[in-house]
């Protein structure tokens, strides 16, 4: 086994993973609530009662608006923009930039077709990977944009990051199309694969197939931002561990892992004889991220009721004061996620 985990929050073999983003990527008529406090009862229930995709599973598994293969070409996004980028600066300040180091040495030592590092970022949603992650490397990159929805890609393409670390060129392209039969073939003269908030909207095959298709290509993957099974507030309430448990229950309906994706990508990877490092990378809302805290509250509290409908008269009065606290700027929530980086064997002469 050759899984580092570094940092305090790192998951161990089978240990639950986190809400929070969830599938990270919604419907522009929800994501417009972003933001609203329910001011009586009968706000409160209308909340409790809607699954704000993206802020966790939505009402319609396989929950991954805009990721998931199985989707049709004529649904409407699941994923609303509004919704992407209300979590993106909360995701950029999570994700764990100690996996950097590693990634960039690995990189350093790729042979590159047309000098360009060509990254695949897999259910990109509106960019935010790239938009982190390019200025983070040097070298001219050309990235791969990958989803189901050609509204987000649109959004992602507009919002593409300029240029690299050291100055240079950075390109895309977009790729509509089914994520989770991606191939070795299809990463020909790929140097890395990257996501977000996607590995817990996944099933074990996918993740398989994943874990194949980078190993066979001798491609590297960072993989961020994947819900770990815990969340913690302060102040602290009695009915927290409750709804955890049913939100964590709702992730994984059907086949999809949820809070154990990390530990099936990590052993997913070992198989194949890659070097995996996890890391965690936790959400932290406070009073600046009230907005992002409310939306992401209605959506968790949502899960948790649809998963348990005997939760939904406590949750109403919880969901209710939970929001009033925050708009008073005395809540805060730590939602743990973790980030892997996966190195596999290298091809084509790599070190």
């Amino acid at each position: 086994m050759r899984t580092q985990a570094t940092g305090a929050d790192s998951p161990r073999q089978g240990a639950p993973r986190t809400p929070g983003s969830g599938g990270a990527d919604q419907s522009a008529a929800q994501a417009g609530a972003a933001g609203r406090h329910p001011k009586q009862t009968g706000a409160a229930r209308q909340d409790v009662k809607r699954v704000v995709p993206g802020a966790g599973p939505t009402t319609n598994p396989p929950g991954a608006p805009g990721r998931r293969a199985d989707t049709p070409d004529d649904d409407a996004p699941r994923y609303a923009p509004q919704w992407l980028q209300l979590r993106e600066p909360a995701d950029a300040a999570a994700r764990a930039a100690d996996l950097l180091d590693p990634l960039r040495i690995r990189l350093a030592n790729l042979p590159r077709r047309g000098g360009d590092l060509v990254i695949h970022d897999l259910g990109c949603g509106t960019g935010s990977m790239g938009r982190w992650l390019a200025p983070r490397l040097d070298g001219a990159q050309h990235w791969v944009l990958h989803d189901r929805d050609p509204y987000l890609l649109h959004f992602a393409t507009v919002g593409s990051p300029a240029a690299a670390a050291d100055g240079s060129r950075v390109t895309v392209t977009t790729q509509r199309g089914d994520i989770s039969r991606l191939t070795a073939d299809a990463l020909t003269g790929a140097s890395l694969v990257t996501a977000s908030a996607l590995l817990d909207v996944l099933t074990r095959a996918e993740i398989d197939r994943l874990a194949v298709a980078c190993a066979e290509a001798g491609v590297p993957a960072l993989l961020t931002l994947s819900v770990a099974g815990r969340v913690e507030f302060a102040p602290g309430d009695p009915l927290d561990a409750e709804f955890a448990e049913a939100f964590n229950a709702h992730q994984r309906r059907g086949e999809l892992l949820g809070p154990d994706a990390i530990t099936a990508a990590c052993e997913a990877f070992d198989r194949h004889d890659a070097t995996v490092r996890v890391h965690p990378s936790p959400w932290r809302l406070g009073p600046q991220e009230a907005a992002l805290t409310e939306e992401w509250l209605r959506g968790w509290v949502g899960a948790a009721v649809e998963q348990r409908p005997e939760l939904a008269e406590r949750a109403e009065s919880y969901l209710r004061s939970r929001l009033e606290a925050c708009a008073a700027g005395a809540l805060r929530v730590v939602v743990h996620h973790s980030d892997v980086l996966a190195l596999p064997r290298p091809k084509g002469g790599a070190k």
